[in-house]
């Protein structure tokens, strides 16, 4: 990964991380097997330097955080969920386009 802007969440960070943020947080639930996890990748980074602001974005290694893939019932990947105030407030699951996640990132932003 190379956006030193995308932070990787573990279970220990997780929680503080998301609740105490006063932006959205875009939330990539991936792993380093997964062939549409790589090819969203560079879309998430193009969003994190350009909406740095606005947003936060982080990362979820499904494999070495499977509690809290678990507790956000994540069934496939890439699953991209969005926070809004500690909660929940859009999901992705699969590719999507960059074009989709700005729209949806900014309206929550707003």
């Amino acid at each position: 990964m190379s956006s030193e802007k995308i932070q990787n969440l573990t279970s220990d960070s997780f929680d503080s991380v998301v609740a105490d943020s006063s932006k959205p947080v875009l939330v990539d639930f991936w792993a380093p097997w997964c062939g549409p996890c790589k090819a969203i990748a560079p879309i998430l980074e193009e969003l994190a330097e350009e909406m740095d602001q606005k947003v936060d974005i982080c990362k979820v290694d499904v494999d070495n955080n499977a509690e809290i893939a678990g507790k956000f019932n994540i069934r496939a990947i890439p699953t991209i969920l969005i926070f809004k105030n500690g909660e929940v407030a859009d999901q992705v699951v699969g590719m999507t386009s960059k074009g989709d996640l700005q729209s949806k990132l900014e309206a929550l932003a707003s």
